[in-house]
């Protein structure tokens, strides 16, 4: 899933992105308050990770704003201010949760899974629809129980359906989801990874909606 990352410090920018990388997240790294902003409303990021302290413009005046002008986006605030006030203040204003620093790797990523499976209404972690299990965390999916091994990008685009079951998604958001910046996309990117999950997966859990996109269907239940 594409996330973006406004951290000004260029050694934890850098790190926190190599290591968000590490556990399958596409990331997008701005490194003022109004390059954040800009972002936000422009692009459908998944999720957001926001320090506080940033140049230009304030995380909590990039928060305040976003939120005045509808951005739903699920928003992380990552910061050294660890006073009370400070972090209620910081959820009043929109953040979905609030992390002190510095933190650990592992759980700054678990934390920003269940952002984005809260903002999906998704009750667990792991997804399931008609015999196939995805697992988020580890990274590995299931069909009747048997592990099937797939590549980075067909997990993350598979991921990107099963979260969104029963809504269709465009090539566009799809490529979105997949693609951080600089990333060179092919234009039959999408249904080469279509076509290969089908082969691996079948072909009735990702149904094709033409002239408009891919879906899997919400009837879904744990095995």
């Amino acid at each position: 899933m594409r996330i973006l990352l406004a951290e000004d410090d260029p050694l934890l920018g850098d790190g926190l992105r190599a290591g968000l990388r590490q556990s399958g997240f596409q990331v997008d790294w701005v490194r003022d308050g109004v390059a954040a902003e800009r972002e936000l409303r422009a692009e459908p990021y998944a999720a957001a990770v926001l320090d506080l302290g940033l140049p230009l413009k304030d995380g909590m005046a990039v928060l305040a704003s976003i939120r005045r002008e509808g951005v739903k986006t699920p928003v992380l605030v990552l910061t050294a201010r660890d006073a009370v006030p400070d972090r209620i203040r910081g959820l009043d204003l929109g953040a979905d949760d609030y992390v002190v620093k510095p933190v650990d790797l592992h759980e700054l990523a678990a934390r920003l899974r269940a952002l984005v499976r809260r903002a999906h209404g998704q009750p667990e972690e792991r997804l399931f629809a008609l015999d196939v299990a995805l697992d988020p965390a580890s990274r590995t999916v299931q069909r009747g129980g048997e592990p099937v091994t797939l590549p980075a990008r067909e997990f993350d685009l598979l991921h990107a359906l099963m979260l969104n079951a029963g809504r269709v998604l465009s090539r566009e958001q799809l490529e979105q989801h997949l693609y951080s910046w600089g990333r060179e996309v092919e234009s039959n990117a999408v249904e080469v990874h279509v076509h290969h999950l089908r082969r691996k997966l079948g072909n009735g859990l990702i149904q094709t909606v033409r002239g408009v996109g891919y879906i899997v269907p919400r009837e879904s239940a744990a095995p």
